[in-house]
């Protein structure tokens, strides 16, 4: 005889697989996929900066200057939300030194729509970072038991000749303003 399922299973099963998530969040650094002098793989993809959808074009934007790139795992999780308010605070000085910042996850864009304004507090684009994207930069994260595509917590500072002038992973958010920002105002492209 077969037990009865409960209503809640569904829910304990997200809460599981949601506590595993975060649980490998907080795992310890990882190094860094793209090496520094590297090219930076173009991508195009769909994002949003003040919850209005865009299309972003790294080729484009890397003509205004350089482009902070950093993937983070799953918008409201609690790491990247602090991160997104850490880059928002900072964004009057990446452009002071010249450079844009743009966050990449896999989520949805209806998601990244409105992490782009509660979490990014309109100050930066976010975008999805789709399986190509994820592939070219090397940023997958597996965690078990979970299906869904979830990126390492990895920035990086591309030049506007297209190479990798930094690159920093680490699962606690941290220092990923700090390392950026460094690296930016090293290429010396200050306004």
């Amino acid at each position: 005889m077969q037990t009865p399922r409960s209503p809640l299973a569904p829910a304990r099963s997200a809460a599981l697989m949601a506590a595993a998530l975060v649980a490998t969040l907080g795992a310890a650094p990882a190094h860094a996929e793209l090496a520094v002098g590297a090219a930076a793989p173009a991508f195009v993809t769909q994002g949003a900066h003040a919850g209005k959808a865009f299309t972003f074009n790294l080729k484009k934007a890397l003509k205004k200057g350089p482009v902070v790139v950093y993937f983070y795992p799953k918008a409201f999780t609690k790491g990247c939300t602090l991160e997104a308010h850490a880059f928002a605070e900072a964004i009057g000085d990446f452009h002071k030194a010249g450079a844009s910042v743009i966050g990449l996850s896999a989520d949805d864009l209806s998601t990244l729509q409105k992490f782009s304004t509660m979490e990014c507090r309109d100050k930066f684009p976010v975008a999805i970072a789709d399986a190509g994207i994820i592939k070219g930069y090397d940023v997958a994260l597996s965690i078990p038991g979970v299906a869904a595509a979830v990126t390492k917590r990895t920035s990086y500072v591309i030049g506007k000749d297209g190479k990798v002038k930094m690159a920093f992973t680490d699962m606690n958010y941290a220092e990923h303003v700090a390392r950026s920002l460094d690296a930016v105002k090293a290429l010396g492209g200050g306004k």
